[in-house]
């Protein structure tokens, strides 16, 4: 009988049975992964150098930045956090850098460091990795697993790790051992505005602003980016992640409000408006600009651009400070960010020793990453919850727990 059994091999499923097998070297560990290709998330991630964590490194901080999975990680990551997480790269010859927003990359900005990293430690200690493993049924006993295979195989296995990602196939096997599921949908995605006034400003950001769903408590402030099918950014991400079964609910058919100086209140705005008009009455509103936005984005907003700023009467200032503040655009669908995708939902977490990332109901079965009811936003976040609820779960799994 096989000591461990993972299914899924990305970066969760990987790290899990590198640290299983770390921990003792004896316990024969197999990783089935269904398709011809290994860490295929970590090869595409972000735009293919792999944002491998986040320089934060308090813990209660840390949590803040998952919409799914705060209350629930705070333990493990003062087991195992983004320190943590580059010290084991370090160690095992690839530095980390991190990036001014807090992102973390390989010193290479190769994801293939990060790729070959992880697979020749595997190789080294002697896990068993098999590409195109099909699985077709799997069945719970009271001495483990048995898992058929196409082909009629079995493999029976004293503890199974499930890393498997959002894949359906996944959670339908585990629905089928009596682990409550919750459903999946997607998150982090950009906004799909097809009535955009301003998609020929495609390419402009503004940094911060704020996007709010009208009548909603989602809020969220960060670089916005503008593009040619609607607004994406961190920002727009943030708000997707943390609304972002609400978002499903509403079929992804909302009103966005856009604050494009939320450091300014609406009667601060205006009142600059109307201070430049007494200090500069013959100037043209158009080449006054007076917040420092984009200048195409500026130019968008003015609307009486051939006017004096003394022939502008208080609507017009009015109308213009509104705009700013609360500027308004029909969203009409999501867009995937890039070749990334995530979603919130999957296993129920209230089902999960998070000491041991062991299920409460059924002894030997094991969570790590995506397959859990836990995203993170943008900026290394996902990866760090692979590389934390991996290692916890491998640790227990090899019995070290």
């Amino acid at each position: 009988m096989i000591d461990l059994v993972v299914l899924g091999g990305g970066a969760a499923g990987i790290f899990a049975a590198i640290q299983a097998k770390t921990l003792n070297p004896a316990t024969k560990v197999v990783l089935l992964e269904k398709s011809a290709v290994l860490l295929a998330k970590v090869k595409v991630s972000g735009g293919g150098r792999c944002n491998v964590t986040h320089a934060c490194f308090d813990p209660k901080l840390l949590v803040k930045h998952y919409p799914r999975g705060e209350k629930e990680l705070l333990g493990p990551f003062h087991r195992f956090g983004p320190q943590d997480t580059i010290d084991w790269f370090e160690a095992r010859g690839v530095p980390l850098k991190v990036e001014t927003d807090g992102r973390m990359f390989p010193l290479s900005n190769r994801s293939e460091s990060i790729i070959e990293c992880l697979l020749n430690e595997a190789g080294k200690l002697g896990v068993e990795i098999r590409l195109r493993a099909r699985i077709e049924q799997i069945t719970a006993s009271d001495g483990g697993f048995t898992l058929k295979l196409k082909q009629e195989e079995l493999i029976s296995c004293k503890n199974l790790l499930f890393a498997t990602g959002s894949s359906p196939e996944g959670y339908q096997f585990l629905e089928q051992l009596g682990v409550k599921i919750e459903s999946p949908v997607p998150s982090l995605f950009t906004f799909n505005v097809p009535t955009s006034a301003l998609k020929e400003l495609s390419g402009n950001v503004v940094d911060p602003a704020e996007l709010q769903i009208k009548g909603a408590s989602f809020v969220q402030k960060g670089p916005l980016l503008i593009t040619h099918f609607g607004f994406s950014g961190p920002a727009a991400l943030k708000l997707s992640a943390w609304a972002a079964r609400y978002l499903h609910e509403k079929d992804y058919k909302v009103e966005l409000l856009i604050n494009w100086l939320p450091e300014f209140s609406y009667e601060e705005i205006l009142e600059a408006f109307l201070t430049l008009k007494k200090e500069k009455p013959q100037k043209n509103l158009e080449v006054e600009n007076l917040f420092k936005l984009p200048k195409k984005l500026w130019k968008a907003f003015i609307e009486t651009r051939d006017k004096r700023l003394c022939e502008l009467s208080l609507k017009d200032f009015q109308v213009l400070s509104q705009k700013l503040h609360s500027d308004s655009y029909q969203v009409e669908g999501k867009t995937t960010n890039k070749e990334e995708f995530v979603t919130c939902g999957g296993v129920n977490l209230k089902e999960v020793d998070f000491k041991t990332m062991q299920s409460k109901t059924c002894k030997g079965l094991f969570f790590a990453g995506e397959v859990l009811n836990i995203d993170g936003v943008t900026g290394g976040f996902n990866f760090q919850n692979a590389w934390t609820t991996g290692f916890i779960a491998g640790t227990s799994a090899a019995g070290e727990g």
